[in-house]
């Protein structure tokens, strides 16, 4: 369906193609800023109590004061939301440290700039989530606050950019030989019916499918662990599952052009899967 996109910037709602940031804005200059991303499924932002919470923790660890509160950002939404015709829809929230003289120094007196857009959110084709998706074996190289969802993601894009030149959708990468994430989501192995996860601290970002995961498996009457995970246990896994706001749950079949347990989504998948499907019809 096409629609014109809507954008919010800075307390205007307007066309996309007429939104405009300063070149000085430190986002742009630096990178200084933070994200969220919020799926909206019948109109209804999913899993939004929590989004917001790490919206506001991303914001208080970078040092950029809330520009917005609850009932704020929940307008801003709600609104956006309510200006395109899509049924299901993945909002996108950036908040920069706002426009100043460069300068690598915080800035005083300065506020932030608030941006946020809704796009149509596709479902992953029942083909691919028939046959999984191919991945790529990475050492982890970016920084160590990757639990802030923060705009400087230039690690991830090269990371991305490695899976794509060797044909697959995703990576898994290893920091000192322990299993993270990949570029855009988060890891889980699957050995002997128990779904393993690394611990969630600052080497990952705390998807907001962490603490959904630990529902989707007691929904599913699976086990769940976090933990330290080697990187043989992830090659010799029974299932490899990736999560994220747009992927929701798919499972690895390839991993560096072997395959990963049968080769095809297996039993678990299919079980959080389901139960996936439940929580977003709530």
């Amino acid at each position: 369906m096409n629609a014109r996109q809507i954008v919010y910037l800075n307390g205007e709602f307007l066309p996309i193609e007429e939104a405009r940031v300063p070149v000085l804005d430190r986002g742009f200059i630096f990178g200084d800023g933070i994200y969220e991303v919020v799926p909206v499924y019948g109109g209804r932002p999913f899993r939004w109590a929590q989004h917001l919470a790490r919206l506001e923790r991303s914001l208080g660890k970078v040092g950029i004061a809330n520009p917005l509160d609850t009932a704020g950002w929940t307008t801003l939404v709600d609104m956006l939301v309510a200006r395109h015709p899509w049924p299901d829809q993945f909002v996108y929230m950036q908040v920069t440290r706002g426009v100043a003289r460069r300068d690598h120094a915080f800035p005083k007196g300065v506020a932030p700039t608030v941006f946020a857009m809704a796009s149509e959110f596709a479902p992953v084709p029942p083909a691919l989530l028939a046959s999984g998706v191919s991945a790529i074996s990475l050492p982890d190289e970016r920084w160590l606050h990757c639990d802030i969802k923060s705009t400087s993601l230039l690690g991830n894009v090269l990371a991305r950019q490695k899976a794509v030149e060797a044909g697959c959708a995703e990576c898994v990468m290893f920091r000192d030989g322990f299993l993270t994430e990949g570029s855009a989501s988060n890891i889980w192995v699957v050995r002997n019916g128990t779904v393993f996860g690394p611990p969630n601290d600052n080497l990952v970002l705390e998807g907001i499918r962490y603490g959904l995961m630990g529902e989707l498996c007691e929904r599913a009457g699976l086990p769940i662990e976090l933990r330290r995970i080697v990187h043989s246990e992830v090659v010799g896994a029974d299932e490899l599952l990736l999560t994220s706001a747009t992927k929701e749950v798919l499972a690895i079949t390839e991993l560096d052009g072997k395959p990963v347990g049968s080769g095809k989504p297996g039993p678990i998948w299919q079980r959080l899967h389901e139960a996936y499907q439940q929580a977003k019809a709530g």
